[in-house]
């Protein structure tokens, strides 16, 4: 038995093509469940979902998610689930027909705990495609392997849209309701923690929807960098070197900027700084544009720009908002829950 989890808000536009690329799985249709964590929709989202339900056999229930945050859906969804594997797939996401196959088989088969795979991220108008590019770019967001590399199966730190075993999330608990964004880093490093494996297999393929403007890729990134600063607090070994780079980059400018204003050298400290990161930052756009077509490379600068001044802004805030929280290790993570109302089922 597999339950599939959705949390989500406001995803009229890729609600349909997300539930149905669920509906349309090879996996035996009387072996799946869906459950849905809708957080205070305010477009026609739960509309598309009823008018769904009549398209399958599956099972679908919809739950109100009132923070209308990911961590707490999920914790509304996880008790319910009556699957032996549990699968968190996001509403902007579209899955391959062999997603939940390939998935179990691998829990079953590979001695894992959790399994995900690539994902390829995609837009849908000249500025979304833009991004997508950025963000599946190692110059974009560093090693991140489920974004940037292809081909591989490999044990690793995180995977999107994970298939976890009930044991694992038994033994691990729920999710942590403080972390609006990163609680599926935070979540999979417990899992390690606890002696559980994360796999990344070539075979688990998915397609993700890149925000359509750079006023959202700012933000999506502040907030990344925001709260990586309690993941880092409540386990410091989850952090890897990549996720420094960006803060360090932008304390370098601020710090420049104020010794310029003091030093005269430190004019000259602050252009070799900005010279430096916009010279490697237009050569690599030049190579993705050689390839991916010229016009990308108007906007695609200020793309990569966006990621790492926002995430690492976001750090920098975080570490002045939190500064009082680092002996704080023990998060939200709510015991299970029993009796949840609101709850909506269509078959």
């Amino acid at each position: 038995m597999v339950s599939i989890l959705l949390p989500v808000r406001n995803e009229q536009a890729y609600i349909t093509d997300c539930l149905r690329s669920i509906i349309a799985q090879d996996y035996p249709k009387e072996l799946l469940e869906i459950y849905i964590a809708d957080g205070n929709s305010t477009d026609k989202t739960l509309s598309v979902i009823e008018a769904l339900s009549s398209e399958t056999e599956i099972p679908i229930t919809v739950l109100n998610n009132p923070h209308g945050i990911v961590p707490t859906g999920l914790n509304r969804l996880i008790p319910l689930a009556n699957g032996e594997v549990i699968i968190r797939v996001d509403g902007h996401c579209i899955v391959a027909p062999d997603y939940v196959s390939n998935c179990v088989r691998h829990l079953l088969e590979d001695g894992v705990d959790g399994v995900g795979g690539a994902m390829q991220t995609v837009g849908e108008d000249f500025v979304s495609k833009v991004i997508a590019l950025a963000m599946s770019s190692p110059f974009g967001v560093g090693n991140s392997a489920f974004r940037t590399e292809n081909g591989l199966t490999k044990l690793a730190d995180t995977v999107p849209f994970p298939a976890y075993t009930r044991k694992i999330i038994e033994n691990v608990g729920l999710y942590d309701e403080e972390l609006v964004r990163n609680q599926d880093d935070e979540y999979n490093y417990r899992i390690r923690e606890a002696g559980g494996k994360i796999l990344l297999a070539d075979d688990v393929r998915s397609t993700y929807y890149s925000r359509g403007s750079l006023a959202k890729l700012w933000k999506q990134y502040f907030q990344y960098g925001y709260w990586k600063v309690r993941v880092l607090q409540k386990h410091p070994r989850q952090m890897s070197l990549r996720q420094f780079v960006p803060p360090v980059f932008v304390l370098s400018i601020f710090v420049s900027m104020l010794l310029a204003l003091i030093v005269p050298w430190g004019w000259i400290l602050l252009a070799m700084i900005v010279g430096l990161y916009s010279i490697v930052n237009l050569g690599v756009s030049i190579s993705i544009a050689a390839k991916q077509g010229w016009k990308q490379l108007r906007l695609l600068p200020a793309a990569f720009a966006i990621i790492h001044t926002s995430y690492g802004l976001g750090f920098l805030v975080g570490l002045f908002k939190f500064a009082n929280r680092w002996k704080d290790k023990t998060g939200k993570v709510p015991e299970w829950i029993n009796d949840i109302p609101h709850t909506s089922s269509y078959r």
